[in-house]
C-alpha cells in the first residue's frame, strides 16, 4: 500500500512507548491512572503506519479545506489528527453505511470550531460525505458548514451526531446522550440479548472546561455512575487570545477525579497510548465515567504556528504549503488522500459489517422474542405519536375547577406519558413546585431508589446542565424529554434552548412554571416579566402559555407532537379561572392553533381583547357587559402563524382596527396585534401575589378603564 514518507518515522516515534500506568513517555508527558491497568498488545506495525498516515492525510484535508474557505480553525483538527485516526481508525462502534444505526457508538465534536476534524475523518472513514463537500467547507448549502450541525432543514451531514459550538454544551450534550443510552439498555435489553450496549465519546478543548456548563454535567454524570461516557481532553495549552497558563491554573485531573471520574493523562500524538487508553476506558464499567486527557500540539505539523495560539484558527494558510511539504504531503495536489489510506479504511469498514451483522442478528433474534418491546422502540425511534387532533380526543376531560396551570400541567403529564411510552421528565430541583412528576414511572440513576430505566430525572440545581443533558436525550433519538424549574430560571439554561430551536428538536420541551408577577412573595427575583417575551423572540420555540386547564393539555399535546422544534410550557403558580362558558374541545382545539375565539361578540364587532395565560380570564370579565367585544385568547404566537391567512382573518378579522391586550409581562411583542397594551414594563416586588398583579394594572378592572378609554 502507498502510504505518504512521514508515516514511517511517525510510526517508530509512536512504538516507542514503555508502560502505561505511572511511566513517563519519551517526550515527557505521564501516562496516570486511578487504578492498575494491564497492558494491551501494541499496535501492530502495520495498522499503526497506516493510522499515522491518515492522520496527516487528515491534517492536509483540513489545511486544504480551510485555505479554500479563507475562514476555519486549523488547531484542532491538526492536534488532534491521532486521536481521530485512533477512533475511525478502529475503536469507534460504527457503520458508515448506516449512520443511524441505533448502536452505534456516538462522537460529539464539543469544540466545535474544529469542525474539519469531524469532516475530514467522515470523508476518510467512508460515510457519504464526498470530497466536492468537503472543498466546500463553509460555502452555502454545503454538507460542511462552519461549525458541526445535526442534520436538520439546512444541513444534512451524516454521521453529525449534535451541533456544537457554544463551548461546553457538547460535553454536557454527551452526558445526555450517555444518559439516554443508560436508559434504553435498561428498558430493551433483555436477560437473553443485548441490543444497546454503545459508548459516547467527547472531544473537548480548554474552553469547554472552562465554561461552567460543562463542571454541571461532569458533576451530573458521576453522581448518576454513567461509566458508557469518554470525554477526550485536547489539552494544548492554548486559548484564543492567550496561553492557556494566563487564564487557569488548576489541575484538571484532580478536579475530574474529585467528581468521581476515572482519569487518564497521556500524549495525544503517541498512537499506543491513545489506543491503549480508549481501549481501557470502553473496557471498564466500573461505574465512573472517563476522562482523558490528551497532551497535545496545537496546529501539529505547522511550524510557523504550532504550539501558540496563533494556530487556532485560519492564521496558518500562508503556511499551507510548506506544513504539507514538512508531514510528507503532496503539496502541488490538494485534498490529497492516498491508495492506501483508502484501502486501510474499507479495511475498517469490512471489519465494522462483522460486528454490524452481528448485531442484526441478536435484533432480530431480540424482535421475535420481543414483539411488543420491539414495537415500542420502532415507534420510540420513529417518534411515532397519535396525531395532536386524536390524542386531545384521548384525554379525558378536566373538569376542573379554579386551579393553577401547573396542577393542571400535573394532571395532563401523567395522561401524556401513557400516551407516550418514551416520554420522561425532569426537573432542576422543583418537581414539588413545578409538578412534572410522573407518577410510577421510577426515578432515574444510580443509587438510593433509583434505577436506569426510571422515567423521572433529578438533574440537581443546575439547570445549564439540565438544558444540555435535555438536548442530548434529543439527539440520541430515542426518547422525547422534558424538564422543569420556575420562569425566571430560564436563563440560566437559554443558550441550550437556542440551539434546541435551530437543531429543530422537536423531542425536548421546557416546563416553565411561576410565569408572572403573580408569584407575589418572593419579589421580583423571582417574578418574571421578561422572561416569555424573551422566549418568543427566539426562531422555531414555540411557547404556550396556556389559560386554564384545556388549553394546558393542548399544550402539553402539541409539544410532544411538534416534530421541527422544542416546546416551552409556561405556567402559573396561582389559580386560575377555567372557561366554563367555552366546550372543553373547543378550548383544546383553539389551543392548538395558537389562538382562537374565547368568547364571540353577541352584536356587531366592535373591539377586541387579545390575552394569554392568567389574563384571559380578566379579559373574559371585561368583557362580559361589552356585547361588542369579543375575547381572542393566543396560547401561542408561533402557532397561531403557522395558520392559514383565512383562519388568522376569522379570528382576528383587519377589519376591526379597535384591539387591546393584556398580560403579566413586558408588552413590546403585543402591538403586533393590538393598538394599546396593558402590560408589565417594570420589575415587580415582594408582596401577595393578587396585591402584585392589582398594583401592576393586572385586573378586569383595569382592563375595563383601559377599554374605555380608546
Amino acid at each position: 500500500m502507498k502510504f505518504s514518507m512521514l508515516a514511517i518515522a511517525a510510526a517508530a516515534f509512536a512504538s516507542g512507548v514503555e508502560g502505561f500506568a505511572g511511566t513517563p513517555l519519551n517526550n515527557g508527558f505521564i501516562v496516570r491512572n486511578n487504578h492498575s491497568l494491564k497492558m494491551s498488545a501494541a499496535v501492530e506495525v502495520d495498522t499503526k503506519t497506516a493510522l499515522a498516515t491518515a492522520a496527516n492525510e487528515a491534517r492536509g484535508l483540513a489545511m486544504d479545506s480551510i485555505a479554500a474557505a479563507h475562514s476555519g480553525h486549523m488547531g484542532l483538527p491538526l492536534g488532534a489528527a491521532e486521536i481521530g485516526a485512533t477512533l475511525y481508525g478502529g475503536l469507534l462502534q460504527y457503520n458508515a453505511k448506516d449512520p443511524k444505526w441505533m448502536n452505534r457508538d456516538r462522537f460529539i465534536l464539543s469544540a466545535g470550531h474544529g469542525s474539519m476534524f469531524i469532516y475530514s475523518w467522515l470523508n476518510l472513514a467512508g460515510y457519504d460525505l464526498p470530497m466536492e463537500e468537503v472543498k466546500n467547507f463553509r460555502q452555502h448549502h454545503s454538507m460542511t458548514p462552519g461549525h458541526p450541525e445535526f442534520p436538520n432543514s439546512e444541513h444534512n451531514t451524516p454521521g453529525i451526531e449534535c451541533t456544537t459550538g457554544p463551548l461546553g454544551q457538547g460535553v454536557a450534550n454527551a452526558v445526555g446522550f450517555a444518559a439516554s443510552e443508560k436508559m434504553a439498555a435498561a428498558t430493551y435489553n433483555t436477560e437473553e440479548h443485548t441490543i444497546f450496549d454503545h459508548h459516547i465519546f467527547a472531544l473537548a478543548g480548554d474552553g469547554c472546561f472552562q465554561e461552567g456548563v460543562s463542571a454541571e454535567a461532569a458533576t451530573f454524570a458521576a453522581h448518576e455512575k454513567l461509566d458508557n461516557l469518554i470525554v477526550l481532553y485536547d489539552s494544548n495549552e492554548v486559548t484564543l487570545d492567550k496561553m492557556a497558563e494566563y487564564t487557569q491554573s488548576e489541575d484538571i485531573l484532580k478536579r475530574y477525579e474529585a467528581y468521581g471520574w476515572e482519569v487518564f493523562d497521556i500524549d495525544g500524538h503517541d498512537l499506543d497510548a491513545v489506543e491503549e487508553a480508549i481501549s481501557a476506558a470502553k473496557a471498564n464499567n466500573n461505574g465512573k465515567p472517563k476522562f482523558i486527557k490528551c497532551n497535545t500540539i496545537i496546529g501539529k505539523g505547522m511550524e510557523e504556528t504550532e504550539g501558540t495560539n496563533a494556530a487556532h484558527g485560519e492564521a496558518g494558510v500562508p503556511y499551507v504549503d510548506n506544513a504539507k511539504k514538512n508531514i510528507g504531503l503532496p503539496v502541488d495536489e490538494k485534498w490529497y488522500v492516498s491508495e492506501g489510506t483508502r484501502d486501510f479504511f474499507s479495511g475498517v469498514q469490512k471489519a465494522n459489517d462483522e460486528k454490524y451483522d452481528e448485531w442484526q442478528a441478536t435484533y432480530s433474534a431480540w424482535s421475535e422474542a420481543n414483539p411488543e418491546l420491539a414495537k415500542q422502540l420502532t415507534d420510540a425511534i420513529e417518534d411515532n405519536v397519535m396525531p395532536a387532533d386524536e390524542m386531545i380526543k384521548a384525554i379525558p376531560e378536566m373538569a376542573s375547577d379554579s386551579e393553577a396551570t401547573r396542577v393542571s400541567g400535573y394532571k395532563a403529564i401523567q395522561e401524556i406519558s401513557k400516551l407516550v411510552p418514551h416520554y420522561i421528565s425532569g426537573s432542576a430541583d422543583l418537581h414539588g413546585s413545578c409538578r412534572n412528576y410522573i407518577d410510577g414511572a421510577g426515578n432515574f440513576g444510580a443509587g438510593f431508589d433509583k434505577s436506569y430505566s426510571g422515567k423521572n430525572l433529578y438533574f440537581g440545581i443546575r439547570e445549564h446542565a439540565m438544558g444540555s443533558i435535555l438536548n442530548g436525550f434529543a439527539y440520541h433519538g430515542i426518547f422525547k424529554a422534558s424538564g422543569s424549574t420556575f420562569a425566571v430560571f430560564v436563563d440560566y439554561f437559554r443558550p441550550t434552548i437556542r440551539v434546541a430551536s435551530l437543531a429543530e428538536l422537536g423531542r425536548v420541551s421546557y416546563i416553565l412554571t411561576h410565569d408572572s408577577i403573580g408569584v407575589g412573595e418572593d419579589g421580583p427575583t423571582h417574578q418574571p416579566v421578561e422572561t416569555v417575551s424573551g422566549l418568543r423572540v427566539i426562531p422555531n420555540l414555540d411557547v404556550y402559555r396556556p389559560a386554564d386547564a384545556e388549553e394546558t393539555v393542548a399544550a402539553f399535546v402539541s409539544s410532544v407532537t411538534r416534530k421541527n422544534g422544542p416546546t416551552a410550557l409556561v405556567f402559573s403558580r396561582q389559580n386560575l379561572d377555567q372557561n366554563v362558558d367555552m366546550p372543553a374541545m373547543e378550548r383544546r382545539e383553539g389551543a392548538l392553533k395558537g389562538g382562537y375565539v374565547a368568547k364571540k361578540e353577541t352584536e356587531d364587532l366592535d373591539i377586541i381583547i387579545l390575552a394569554t395565560g392568567s389574563e384571559v380570564q380578566h379579559a373574559l370579565k371585561a368583557a362580559a357587559d361589552l356585547p361588542g367585544a369579543r375575547v381572542v385568547s393566543v396560547p401561542c404566537f408561533e402557532a397561531f402563524e403557522r395558520q392559514s391567512d383565512e383562519y388568522k382573518e376569522s379570528v382576528l378579522p383587519s377589519s376591526c382596527t379597535k384591539r387591546i391586550a393584556m398580560e403579566a409581562g413586558v408588552s413590546g411583542l403585543w402591538y403586533k396585534y393590538a393598538s394599546k397594551v396593558v402590560g408589565v414594563d417594570r420589575f415587580g416586588f415582594s408582596a401577595p401575589g393578587d396585591i402584585v398583579m392589582k398594583e401592576l394594572g393586572m385586573s378586569p378592572e383595569n382592563l375595563s378603564e383601559q377599554i374605555a378609554s380608546m
